[in-house]
């Protein structure tokens, strides 16, 4: 059982890598959205590999359900180009400083984990559903909301971009 559970973590990092790959160099906004959807199944398939079906589901249900239901909605109010192709190619200079902006932090933090590794903390298998509920409406409710806010702000931002456009022509 140990040697499928590595094979499924595999998976899990090749289709999160994969779609995070795509969502990033994909030229064309709803190939990118695939990407992103893509990696948020993979993340969620590892938080089942965690023994966390809860996060798992709220995964799906926020994240691929009404977060990239709200990028689609923000991509066809844009109105992009009939081409599909939103941008041009960035060069070589943009695409070394992206590979930096990722590498460096990784490394700094890879370094700094193998050199002093943080100690393990007991915690408990399953959270139950009702205590993270309490939690969410009680300890965590300005952040929580908050988190609405920012999806209504992009929204917004895709409304008054969509205007713009329709302005210009």
């Amino acid at each position: 059982m140990e040697l499928a559970g590595k094979i499924i973590f595999w998976f899990y990092a090749v289709v999160i890598v994969a779609g995070g790959g795509l969502a990033v160099t994909s030229p064309n906004l709803v190939r990118a959205m695939l990407g992103l959807i893509a990696t948020l199944f993979g993340v969620a398939g590892m938080y089942l590999l965690m023994n966390a079906p809860l996060l798992a589901f709220m995964q799906l249900l926020i994240y691929v359900g009404a977060v990239s239901v709200l990028i689609f909605f923000a991509i066809m109010l844009s109105r992009a180009s009939a081409t599909g192709d939103e941008g041009m190619e960035p060069g070589l200079w943009p695409n070394v400083r992206a590979f930096l902006a990722f590498a460096l932090p990784m490394g700094v933090l890879g370094l700094t984990a193998f050199l002093a590794p943080p100690a393990g903390v007991l915690v408990p298998a399953e959270v139950d559903p009702a205590k993270l509920g309490q939690a969410l409406l009680g300890e965590y409710t300005l952040p929580f909301e908050l988190i609405s806010i920012v999806l209504l702000a992009a929204m917004a931002g895709a409304v008054l971009i969509a205007f713009e456009k329709r302005g210009s022509k």
